[in-house]
């Protein structure tokens, strides 16, 4: 059994919010020939796309051939949308989430939900999550690693946290926008470089925030392995110990202590660095992610826990499937009848 925690999904098409509220930004879909399309910002392309990011008849075929059981869908991060107005990207947010609960609804054994919801507004954020948690069926939501500029720790955000605490909401965290892009407009930097750095970048600031020191059952994944957090780990808690001035202000407790607190997926391409990660954070604390079906994921979801001899078949298990099933709160939406064994 696999379960694949960081796939992202896009319906065939979606409302031209540009003509709708006489701006621009939002993200349109232009489909060019036949099972290709291109994901335009203005005149701009911001990627190519093929059929299997929304045939999902495509994307079972392909799960089947790569023993995929399950597929969580989340959307592509372009499709935030936090720099808009939020009644707009409200807007494009539940239109994106009725596509997704309707894909998994046609096939509930074999796909989960994660929604997204206008970060940008607290109370139109947590109305959203209420319905992906209630109405929808999902089992939690997808995010940026910050939130057009404001990072995770921000005193606005706190009240969303606290609402997927109550309602038993996973929460896969994303880079996006990373920073830096500047700096990096050639080789495709912002995502070789940019991506890990935004993710260390949102791990820490939920922990000297105190995100996680004030709660204590919020479910967070972080995607790409934790980007550089693993990697800088002791430095970060140098710096903590040294220069508790700067770095404690709000937190008191040692970074170190949080290893362990929350999930990385399992996309890092190397083997070296996921037997580091399974020793740093721990066994149960490590799920499966490909990021299906973009060119820098694991084109063959699981292949690296599979390929590494020296992990018995219960750590095995662990990585492919149980450890999301956790994360996800599975057995939960099994005994609510969300999904189907």
């Amino acid at each position: 059994m696999k379960i694949d925690v960081h796939t992202h999904i896009l319906p065939e098409s979606w409302p031209d919010l540009n003509s709708k509220y006489n701006t621009q930004g939002f993200a349109t879909i232009e489909h060019y020939k036949p099972c290709c399309a291109r994901i335009m910002i203005g005149n701009r392309i911001f990627r190519e796309v093929t059929s299997n990011c929304w045939d999902e008849k495509i994307r079972l075929v392909e799960c089947d051939r790569d023993g995929v059981t399950i597929q969580v869908l989340s959307t592509v991060p372009v499709m935030f949308n936090y720099w808009a107005p939020a009644d707009q990207a409200y807007d494009l947010a539940r239109f994106l989430n009725d596509h997704i609960a309707y894909v998994c609804n046609q096939h509930p054994s074999r796909f989960v939900g994660l929604g997204t919801i206008p970060m940008q507004d607290s109370s139109l954020a947590i109305k959203e999550l209420e319905r992906c948690m209630g109405e929808l069926g999902m089992a939690g939501i997808e995010i940026g690693t910050h939130i057009h500029g404001r990072n995770l720790d921000d005193d606005s955000l706190f009240e969303i946290f606290e609402a997927c605490e109550e309602l038993g909401a996973a929460v896969f965290v994303h880079p996006w926008d990373m920073l830096g892009r500047e700096r990096m407009p050639q080789y495709w930097l912002p995502w070789l470089v940019g991506m890990p750095a935004e993710t260390s970048l949102a791990i820490c600031s939920m922990i000297f925030g105190g995100v996680f020191e004030r709660l204590k059952k919020l479910r967070v994944c972080f995607a790409h392995g934790g980007g550089s957090f693993p990697f800088s780990i002791g430095r970060i808690e140098h710096g903590f110990h040294v220069r508790p001035d700067l770095v404690a202000t709000k937190n008191k407790v040692s970074p170190r202590n949080y290893l362990g607190r929350f999930y990385l997926d399992s996309l890092v391409h190397e083997e070296m660095a996921l037997k580091y990660l399974i020793d740093l954070i721990g066994e149960d604390n490590i799920v499966m992610g490909s990021d299906y079906p973009f060119p820098l994921g694991e084109h063959r979801p699981g292949a690296l826990i599979e390929s590494m001899n020296e992990l018995n078949n219960k750590v095995k298990e662990k990585l492919l499937w149980k450890n999301a099933s956790n994360f996800l709160g599975l057995e939960k939406m099994i005994k609510a009848g969300l999904i189907r064994q």
